[in-house]
């Protein structure tokens, strides 16, 4: 097969050469692809902004012998238009699109992290929840979604009914005393009813949980992540020293 179609969401680029961009997009059927966008740096280039970052994107591309080459592009939803005048969403949303890249990058079948990105980022655009409680749903979300769902309420080690006060990204979530390490985060059991609340997508509950538990929250979410995707998500580090 010369050519394939499919839609994405753009999830960034760099460039190459004088003209051209390799294009990063997470699409529903054919994985992260990442494909050279010639001439896009033009004034007059075809494609215009439709291949600029959180862009839902109809893309063909020509199979080629190291890149993919994109031939059209037609815009779906210009989810970066947005985006751009909100700058707690335009970060929150640049960590989705990060997360997004290091969870599906491996995998042969990402529609449903392709699915998660597109409501999650449809969110933030239409200002549904705060950017951040948005940013901590998905990335709960997205663990999930890759097998590494966390235990929120009963001990993910014993099983012990919860909830519980202590957490370890390391041993997969809530900790009951008894299996509770040295080392192990004691946030309180606001701070994790309210991750179980935006990982089941109980809203009210969320919304309403105490600001010290929204704010301890985001800190263990931010460390299980990256525990588990085994690398750091520079632009999470940004948006936390801001």
């Amino acid at each position: 097969m010369k050519f394939y179609r499919d839609e994405g969401m753009v999830l960034g680029g760099h460039k190459l050469g004088e003209a051209d961009r390799i294009i990063t997009v997470l699409t529903r059927s054919h994985g992260v692809i990442r494909a050279v966008a010639k001439g896009i740096r033009r004034t007059k280039s075809r494609f215009g902004s439709r291949l600029e970052p959180f862009m839902l994107v109809d893309i063909q591309c020509h199979v080629g012998r190291s890149l993919d080459i994109v031939t059209q592009v037609e815009l779906l939803e210009p989810f970066g238009r947005g985006l751009v005048g909100d700058y707690d969403a335009y970060t929150a949303a640049t960590v989705m699109t990060e997360t997004a890249l290091r969870v599906s990058e491996a995998e042969p079948d990402t529609r449903g992290q392709y699915l998660l990105l597109v409501s999650a980022i449809r969110s933030l655009c239409k200002g549904e929840h705060p950017p951040r409680l948005s940013l901590d749903a998905y990335l709960l979300r997205a663990m999930s979604s890759a097998g590494w769902a966390p235990s929120l309420i009963d001990c993910a080690q014993c099983g012990a009914p919860g909830p519980h006060r202590a957490f370890s990204s390391p041993l997969g979530g809530a900790l009951c005393p008894a299996c509770r390490p040295n080392g192990a985060f004691l946030p309180g059991e606001e701070a994790l009813v309210h991750m179980a609340a935006l990982l089941a997508g109980d809203w009210p509950t969320a919304e309403a949980s105490p600001e010290h538990a929204k704010a301890q929250s985001a800190r263990l979410t931010s460390s299980y992540v990256q525990w588990h995707l085994e690398r750091k998500v520079k632009s999470l580090a940004v948006l936390e020293r801001a």
